[in-house]
Order: C-alpha cells, then sequence, then structure tokens
C-alpha cells in the first residue's frame, strides 16, 4: 500500500475509539492499583502526604522518560510503517511491561519488588511513547478534513474519560481485593482486548521511503522548525502546559483527596471515594472536549488563553475551597475545571496536525508528544519540588493555578486564530 493509497474500511475509525478507549483505561488502571495500597497506609500513618506525592510523581516520570528519549524513533516507526501495525505494537510492547511488573508483585519475587514495578511501569510507557503517534496522526487518513477537530474532540474525550476511569476502576478493584496480582491480571486482560480492536484495523498507508538516519535529522529540524514558528510553536507550548497542569494534579490528587475529606469530616477514606471527587472533573473534561467541536472550527485558538486562564483559576479554587464547605461545592469547581480543560486541548491538537506537512505527520505527533511529555514531567519534578515547603494539598493546588496563569501570561499562547494562509 503506497503513501497515497486510500484506507479500504470505514471500521477503522470506532475500532480506533475502542482500542485507544480500553488501552489508556488500562494505563491508568495499573498505575491506580500500584498507588492503591498508598491510601491505607496514609490512613494508618505508616507514610506521609510527602511520600504519596513522591511515589506518584517517581511513577509519573518513569512513564514518562520514553516519550522524551524515544521520540526520534516513534516518529520514524509511524512514518515508516502503517499506523494501524503501531496501534497493535504498542498493546504488545504495554502487555510486555505489565507482565514484568507483575512478576515483581509474585512469590517469584517474595511478593514484593518495587523496583521491578517501576521497570515494569517504563516499559508500559514504552508502549504508549511508540502508540501514541499513531493514535493521532491516524485520524486525517480515517476521516475527513472538516471532521479533525470533533474526531480530535472525541478522540481527547475518551482518552481523558479513560485516564480518570482506569484510575478510579484500578483504585476500587484494590479496594475489593488488597491484591496487586490480581490488579495486574485485570490489566493485562485490557490491554488484550485493545490489541484485539487495533488488530482488527484494516492497515492504512505507510512510507517505504522513510529512513531512521534522515528521520533523526528530520526530527531534529522539523522540532526547531516547529517550536520557532509563531503559531505552531503555541499550539506546542499551549498543548505542553495543558499537560504540566494535568501531571501536577494527577499527581497531587490522592493526597489532596484525602486532605479534602478529612476538611469534610468524611472518616474511613478509601480508594473508591476518591474515585467520587475525579467524577466532577472527569464529567467537565468531557464536556469541555464536547464543546471544542461545537464551538471552534479546525483553526480556531481565539479563546485559548481564555480557557488557561480559567485551567488556572479552578486549581486557585479548589485549593481556596478544600472540603471546608462540604463535598458539592468541590464537585462544581471541578466540573468547570475540567470542561476548561477540554476546550484548551482539543483545538490545540486538531490544528496541529492539519497545518503540518501530512507526511510527516507521524514525526510532527512525536514532537508534540515530546514537548508534551516534557511538561508532564516537569509537573511531576515541580510537585516534588513543593513538597520541599511541607505545603499542604490545598496550598499545592493554589500555587499550581498561579503558575498556570503566570505561564499562560508569560508565554502568551493566544495566537492567530486562523490558520496562515
Amino acid at each position: 500500500m503506497s503513501p497515497s493509497s486510500p484506507v479500504p474500511s470505514g471500521r477503522n475509525y470506532p475500532l480506533l475509539l475502542a482500542g485507544q478507549f480500553l488501552g489508556a483505561f488500562g494505563d491508568n488502571f495499573l498505575l491506580a492499583a500500584i498507588l492503591g495500597p498508598l491510601t491505607y497506609a496514609l490512613s494508618s500513618g505508616r507514610i506521609t502526604e510527602g511520600a504519596i506525592n513522591g511515589e506518584n510523581a517517581l511513577f509519573s516520570l518513569v512513564f514518562s522518560i520514553p516519550y522524551i528519549v524515544l521520540a526520534p524513533l516513534a516518529g520514524f516507526l509511524n512514518d515508516r510503517m502503517a499506523k494501524t501495525r503501531w496501534l497493535v505494537g504498542g498493546n504488545l510492547i504495554k502487555l510486555g511491561g505489565t507482565a514484568i511488573g507483575f512478576l515483581g508483585v509474585s512469590a517469584l519475587a517474595g511478593g514484593h519488588s518495587h523496583a521491578l514495578q517501576v521497570a515494569g511501569y517504563c516499559v508500559v510507557g514504552i508502549g504508549a511513547c511508540t502508540y501514541s503517534p499513531a493514535k493521532y496522526g491516524i485520524l486525517p487518513e480515517i476521516v475527513a478534513n472538516a471532521r479533525l477537530v470533533k474526531a480530535n474532540g472525541t478522540v481527547e474525550m475518551l482518552t481523558l474519560v479513560a485516564i480518570v476511569a482506569g484510575l478510579g476502576g484500578g483504585g476500587i478493584l484494590y479496594d475489593l481485593t488488597l491484591s496487586l496480582p490480581i490488579c495486574y491480571c485485570a490489566s493485562m486482560t485490557l490491554y488484550g482486548c485493545a490489541f484485539l480492536c487495533n488488530a482488527a484495523m484494516v492497515r492504512t498507508p505507510f512510507n517505504p521511503d522513510a529512513s531512521l538516519r534522515r528521520s533523526a535529522v528530520e526530527f531534529g529540524s522539523s522540532f526547531l522548525k516547529l517550536v520557532t514558528s509563531p503559531r505552531l510553536g503555541r499550539i506546542l507550548l499551549g498543548s505542553a502546559l495543558f499537560w504540566f497542569a494535568g501531571s501536577t494534579l494527577k499527581s497531587a490528587l490522592q493526597g489532596w483527596g484525602l486532605e479534602v475529606y478529612a476538611q469534610a469530616g468524611v472518616a474511613n477514606v478509601t480508594n473508591f471515594k476518591l474515585v467520587l471527587l475525579k467524577l466532577g472533573m472527569v464529567a467537565g473534561i468531557v464536556s469541555g472536549a464536547f464543546l471544542a467541536g461545537q464551538l471552534h472550527k479546525t483553526g480556531d485558538l481565539s479563546w485559548a488563553r481564555g480557557y488557561a486562564l480559567l485551567l488556572g483559576a479552578g486549581f486557585v479554587g479548589l485549593g481556596l475551597l478544600g472540603g471546608k464547605y462540604g463535598l458539592l461545592p468541590v464537585v462544581l469547581v471541578l466540573i468547570v475545571t475540567g470542561a476548561a480543560a477540554g476546550l484548551l486541548v482539543v483545538p490545540f491538537n486538531a490544528a496541529l496536525q492539519s497545518e503540518t506537512d501530512q507526511t510527516k505527520l507521524g514525526k510532527t505527533i512525536s514532537i508534540q508528544n515530546f514537548t508534551d511529555y516534557m511538561g508532564i514531567a516537569a509537573g511531576a519534578a515541580y510537585l516534588s519540588f513543593l513538597s520541599r515547603f511541607s505545603l499542604s494539598p490545598n496550598r499545592d493546588m493554589i500555587v499550581l493555578g498561579v503558575t498556570v496563569a503566570l505561564i499562560t501570561f508569560g508565554m502568551r499562547i493566544l495566537g492567530p486564530s486562523r490558520r496562515p494562509s
């Protein structure tokens, strides 16, 4: 199949959505299961909130590192081969990483090997790194350009729902079983189902002329071209800001949720109770991702700066509220904050995909992954930095919101509302 050959089946899009949801669900289901025991350890006084933030930051970092180190290779693979092939390959690598982690909690490793769990989740990150350029880069190959914003909104919505639902599902299963081996087996089942969905897709175009050496050189030159572009550079920075904020929030959410429940007078907090707080965020994200497809055409970034400031204001609101006024105000602010996040990121993805060279889209998405995961790694490192000052989780939220607002003003996210002619 040549690069210009049409994709002969309409089934690829729904199969992509199903595989993407299951894979993203599995990534976060596994993370929540690994971190699930920390909730009980904090409640019993065996660890501190700082230790919880440290473990959250560690696993976020090891998952992010492959995106930063392997970005040129991932871009080459997704330009050289059919993107459907790397949707399949990414899930196979994730299965391997989950098996490594399973060994770490099995009797073979004495019941608990933290190092194997960390290594296994890093391998899962490698699988996600090779998968990610395919899941976004394949969209222009299987949907019309006019539908790119809506298609991106759907993929982003499902991904973000899967992130929050996976974090909830993994925590709940650990609550019910108190067994990490069972949670690892459930994760492998999820990746297996995602593999089957992607394996059923009809193969998409590929570029047999791509080479790794040329790809690495082109990655560097494409990176410089993108980040120095007045418009595309802002798109990359805006997307990275979203993931910086999301990474910090995700790493802080466990400790913050426990403080919210304590201030609200709720005792015996489980991972399931923490999930209930996350539902407000996911409801907002779903709403924002849906609204982005309805309110903005491809290339329209006119509201980006406002959405970023609303996101920062939402974090400040969460920190100021805590649990002092009950849980309902917290959930309402979570919904608004999530909606701002969805409205911010979806137009960025659609604009980047539609305004770059379509023959090098895999490389472009890898560059976006590189900058996004630099943002994620920076978010995890930022939370670790804040932990040194022994701030309460509520104050961490306030500082995060102020930081997002300052970054927004500093890098002037707002670019041209339309693509250059």
